[in-house]
C-alpha cells in the first residue's frame, strides 16, 4: 500500500479539515456541474453523475450543494463554464504525472500548472506520454474498525468489485469503472459507510523514490493539489512507509 494509495489516504484525512473540505466540495461542485452538463441532471440516467454524487455522499457533502451544482450544470441556475482538461508530465526522480483540471480559463490554468511544475523539478509532457502508464479504476475505501475483511470481501465481490486490498486503517475495494455505483450501493446495503467512493487512475507500474528525493516529490503533488482548478492528481511513485508518514506528520 505504499506509494500513492496511501498518500491518496493521508491528503484525505487532512482534508477533512474545514478549509480543506471546503475546498474538497468546490471541486466535487465543479465536477457536478460539468457532468450535468454534459450527460443530464438525472443520474438515473447519467451513470458518470451518478458516480460523482457517490463522491459526493462519500465526502459529507450537503444534499443542498450537490442538487445546486447539478442545476447548475443543466442550466436551471446560472453560473461560471467550465472545462476539462488532462495534462501529463514528470516529477522529480522521473515520476508520472496525470493532472485532471476543470477551469473557465484555461489559459491560466496551463500556465499555473507549469509554473507549479517547473518550480518543483517538473515538467509537462506531451498527450499520452504517462496515460499509457495507468488504468481506469472505481476505489471505495471502507475503514477497518467497520467491518472485518469477510464481510467487506462478500459484500463487494458479489456485486461485482474485482478486489479488496487492505492497510493498517483502510480496506480498499477496486472496481471496473462502470460498477463503482452498484458496488458502493452494495456496501452500503451491508451497513457500511465508505470513507471514500471515486473513480481514480491506478499505475500500472510505479517509480521507486529514495527517502531523500520524497520530500520534493510530495511537495510538489501538494501544490498541485492544492490549485482551485485541479481536480485530481495521480501519480506513479513509490515510497516508503516511513518517509509517507514522517512528511505527513
Amino acid at each position: 500500500m505504499a506509494g500513492h494509495s496511501k498518500w491518496a489516504n493521508i491528503q484525505h484525512r487532512k482534508g477533512r479539515q474545514d478549509e480543506k473540505r471546503g475546498r474538497l466540495f468546490a471541486k466535487i461542485s465543479r465536477n457536478l456541474i460539468v457532468t450535468a452538463r454534459e450527460g443530464g441532471g438525472d443520474p438515473a440516467t447519467n451513470p458518470k453523475l451518478r458516480t460523482i454524487v457517490e463522491e459526493a455522499k462519500a465526502a459529507e457533502m450537503p444534499k443542498d450543494k450537490i442538487e445546486y451544482a447539478i442545476k447548475r450544470g443543466t442550466g436551471e441556475i446560472e453560473g461560471a463554464s467550465y472545462e476539462h482538461m488532462r495534462y501529463e508530465g514528470f516529477g522529480p526522480a522521473g515520476v508520472a504525472l496525470i493532472v485532471e483540471v476543470l477551469s473557465d480559463n484555461m489559459q491560466r490554468t496551463v500556465a499555473d500548472i507549469r509554473s507549479i511544475m517547473k518550480r518543483h523539478g517538473g515538467n509537462l509532457g506531451a498527450p499520452g506520454s504517462v496515460t499509457w502508464m495507468f488504468e481506469p479504476k472505481g476505489l471505495i475505501v471502507v475503514p477497518q474498525e467497520l467491518a472485518d475483511e469477510e464481510t467487506v470481501f462478500t459484500a463487494a465481490v458479489e456485486a461485482g468489485a474485482e478486489d479488496v486490498q487492505g492497510d493498517e486503517d483502510n480496506w480498499e475495494i477496486l472496481t471496473a469503472p462502470e460498477a463503482l455505483t452498484t458496488v458502493v450501493e452494495a456496501v452500503r446495503d451491508a451497513g457500511l459507510m465508505p470513507e471514500r467512493a471515486e473513480l481514480t487512475m491506478l499505475p500500472t507500474n510505479t517509480t521507486p523514490v529514495e527517502d531523500a528525493e520524497a520530500p520534493k516529490v510530495l511537495k510538489l503533488l501538494d501544490e498541485l493539489n492544492d490549485n482551485d482548478d485541479v481536480q485530481q492528481v495521480y501519480a506513479n511513485f513509490e515510497i516508503s512507509d516511513a518517509a509517507l508518514e514522517a512528511l505527513a506528520s
